[in-house]
């Protein structure tokens, strides 16, 4: 069972419990995360911006795990398949700025080594990011702005962990791109007709040894329709609410549970997507895997982000079958100490 909230309020009452528990089509609960009755090293906050172009994917993150900071960026070209990533950690998140709720504020960190700024508008989100020592000094600088069209719904969930802990989870999918990437000396302007981005951005209090799995994918469809999909599993109490979603022209269409089928530690192998209502049917063929780890003794992460072409079927909530041909997108297995 689903439950779909539509009332605002806060998170966590005076005691740190959720108020409400349940997935929305736009935030609604304000982050109060100064009831959480832990220790602030066990919040875990982040904002996660993806941007899909016909000719690269480009992410940055800045993220506050509350024993360090962390903030990366990476860059894949389809053609070529070169992929690149740097990041640094932060110790006890120092300098780093995160908004309390993701419909407006900014997050932001900067040092000799790298500028990110990240600016929440009712209209629109701009992701900026200098780093010019990236990838042995060739460089990577990014103006970007995120265009959020009248009725443009997001996937929002809000679920237990546990009996104490919790998860606050705002995914937006398909926002129309303009502005510019620079890597070195190539430079790709973008165009809303053909590039579109994507956020991930959590707040919560999580468990200290993790698992997740999780797919997005934001693109168009032949019609120049827009066309995107977020998929998870393994985290927290997803009986009232999954992030399962496909989002057409900026609808969400809502699914339940959604299986992931893959062979774990084979991660070149398809990966297969069903729900139990039998709407969806979608493979993913990888074409890279990217691996990234940290080890930090106490943190520890890796992550096989696996980026592929999704093809299949899914049915709309109005009961339309709509076929997806090509899609490029991501699937991926994470396991983390934090």
């Amino acid at each position: 069972m689903q439950t779909e909230l539509t009332q605002p309020g806060p998170l966590l009452d005076s005691r740190g419990k959720l108020t409400q528990v349940g997935w929305s089509r736009r935030p609604l609960l304000d982050c109060n995360l100064e009831n959480a009755r832990f220790h602030r090293f066990r919040i875990k906050r982040w904002d996660y911006y993806a941007v899909f172009t016909p000719r690269r994917f480009f992410s940055a993150t800045i993220a506050d795990l509350g024993y360090a900071g962390n903030i990366f960026v990476y860059t894949m070209g389809f053609t070529t398949g070169d992929l690149h990533e740097e990041g640094l950690v932060i110790p006890l998140g120092s300098g780093i700025s995160l908004e309390r709720n993701p419909e407006g504020g900014e997050a932001s960190f900067k040092n000799d080594k790298a500028s990110l700024s990240f600016q929440a508008k009712p209209n629109q989100r701009c992701v900026n990011v200098n780093w010019p020592g990236f990838n042995n000094g060739r460089g990577m600088q990014a103006e970007i702005r995120l265009g959020i069209p009248a009725g443009h719904e997001s996937m929002n969930i809000i679920i237990p962990i546990g009996e104490k802990r919790f998860y606050d989870n705002t995914k937006i999918n398909c926002l129309p791109a303009q502005g510019f990437i620079k890597y070195g000396d190539q430079l790709e302007n973008l165009e809303p007709s053909t590039c579109v981005g994507s956020l991930d951005w959590g707040r919560g209090v999580w468990e200290y040894r993790s698992f997740w799995n999780w797919a997005s994918a934001s693109g168009f469809l032949t019609d120049g329709r827009t066309i995107g999909l977020n998929f998870g599993q393994g985290f927290g109490d997803l009986s009232k609410a999954t992030e399962n979603c496909i989002v057409l022209n900026g609808r969400i269409h809502k699914l339940g549970a959604v299986r992931f089928d893959y062979r774990s530690g084979e991660y070149m192998y398809p990966w297969h997507f069903t729900d139990d209502e039998k709407r969806l049917d979608l493979t993913s063929t990888p074409f890279k895997d990217r691996t990234a780890r940290t080890n930090l003794g106490i943190i520890f992460s890796e992550v096989h982000q696996m980026f592929g072409r999704y093809n299949g079927r899914v049915v709309l909530d109005d009961g339309t079958p709509l076929e997806i041909h090509d899609l490029i997108g991501f699937a991926e297995e994470h396991h983390a100490r934090w």
